[in-house]
């Protein structure tokens, strides 16, 4: 048996009756099977600016370290190991990614090296497997991992939201998607899902007017309704015919803005309805080819002072392929003299990240430290952002 099947027989043993504060002294446990010195396990914060290193019970909390501008943040944004030191003093950042969802890294400290340095590192890239999942279906079972990423308070309004929100990353041989949304820690209105079902990859972004906790309840009961139509079989149109329905019901004086869309991933026809929301913006051979037209329906709630159903538009995507869908909060942030961020900075950011060929999800970690940098990170009202990749190419 290798050190990363007995390490990973040692998680589950211990994972049975493991609250989230014992994850720190489970990676302490299993370092010596594998041949380190200790492991350790580094959370990102929810505006993926730092890594914060998740302390047992009864330890100190350490010192978080930046993304940028270090190698355990090369590991976080490339996806891939990095070592760092001299033999007998090593440490390798490991990325933590559940899916493709980016949890973090798992730092590993090496006294002599290993016999098989590859299978030694294939052995921590297993563990940070094995950690990514633990973190993943732990998360909810206590508050340990959620207080390690917060760096501040969060406002009720968008402890509303973010309960309500899939991971931020997802992807499959043939579609990604990656999400942000701003500020972490009190946004109100916005909010977004997506969903794979078959063939069908669907997704959505919802843009509730007002602000605070009124804008995340009436977010909240949008996407529930989107879901619940999506979940009993209904289509594009009866799905926003639904959502549509509940919000005028249980919110007459409210409506919610939205784009709605779904890729067929073999094909890459793509089907949408825009419910007064700003038109997708599609990108090719990084450059942005078009914005697509739009509204085709008003907004969610508004429906009933029109006299005809949605209207579904079709778009015929081309293989590396980008959409991305945003709320007015992306564009209308503004400098101190009042200069908006606008399209085209927002176009030319996620082009200049796409040119690099980063992932979609540090795509749009860029894209949002460039946005709350050129509004000195005060956004005046709520931002969020989708990007959805097609590339079925081998």
């Amino acid at each position: 048996m290798t050190g990363a099947l007995r390490a990973v027989n040692e998680l589950v043993d211990a994972l049975h009756h493991a609250r989230p504060e014992d994850l720190p002294a489970m990676a302490t446990r299993v370092a010596a099977g594998l041949g380190a010195l200790d492991i350790e396990l580094f959370l990102v914060d929810y505006e993926q600016v730092d890594l914060l290193p998740l302390a047992g019970e009864h330890d100190m909390p350490g010192e978080p370290v930046h993304i940028d501008g270090t190698l355990a943040g090369r590991a976080y944004t490339s996806g891939e190991p990095v070592r760092a030191g001299t033999p007998g003093d090593e440490r390798i950042w490991v990325p933590v990614v559940s899916g493709s969802d980016r949890l973090g890294v798992l730092a590993a400290h090496v006294g002599a090296p290993p016999r098989d340095d590859a299978a030694f590192v294939r052995d921590l890239r297993v563990l940070a497997a094995a950690f990514a999942g633990i973190v993943a279906s732990r998360r909810t079972y206590g508050d340990a991992l959620e207080r390690t990423r917060r760096r501040l308070p969060m406002q009720l309004a968008a402890e509303i939201i973010w309960n309500q929100l899939p991971p931020l990353t997802f992807a499959t041989g043939d579609a990604a998607v990656a999400a942000i949304l701003e500020p972490c820690y009190d946004v109100g209105g916005d909010a977004f899902d997506y969903a794979i079902n078959g063939s069908t990859l669907h997704v959505a972004v919802f843009d509730a007017v007002g602000h605070g906790i009124a804008a995340s309840a009436l977010t909240s009961l949008a996407i529930s309704a989107y879901r619940n139509a999506r979940r009993c079989g209904l289509d594009l149109v009866d799905t926003c015919r639904s959502v549509d329905k509940w919000v005028h019901a249980q919110y007459p004086d409210g409506y919610v803005t939205a784009a709605l869309g779904e890729l067929d991933i073999d094909t890459g026809g793509y089907r949408r309805i825009n419910a007064g929301h700003p038109e997708e913006l599609l990108l090719r051979g990084g450059r942005l080819v078009r914005s697509l037209p739009g509204p085709t329906a008003l907004p969610l709630g508004l429906g009933y002072l029109g006299d005809g159903r949605p209207v579904v538009a079709e778009e015929r995507l081309e293989p590396g392929d980008a959409l991305l869908l945003y709320t007015d909060g992306m564009v209308e942030a503004r400098t101190a003299d009042g200069e908006q961020f606008g399209i085209d900075r927002l176009v030319e950011c996620v082009t200049k990240a796409l040119a690099d060929q980063v992932r979609p999800a540090e795509t749009m970690r860029r894209l949002v430290r460039t946005l709350l940098s050129y509004q000195r990170d005060q956004l005046q009202d709520d931002a969020t952002a989708l990007l959805l990749a097609w590339d079925p190419r081998p």
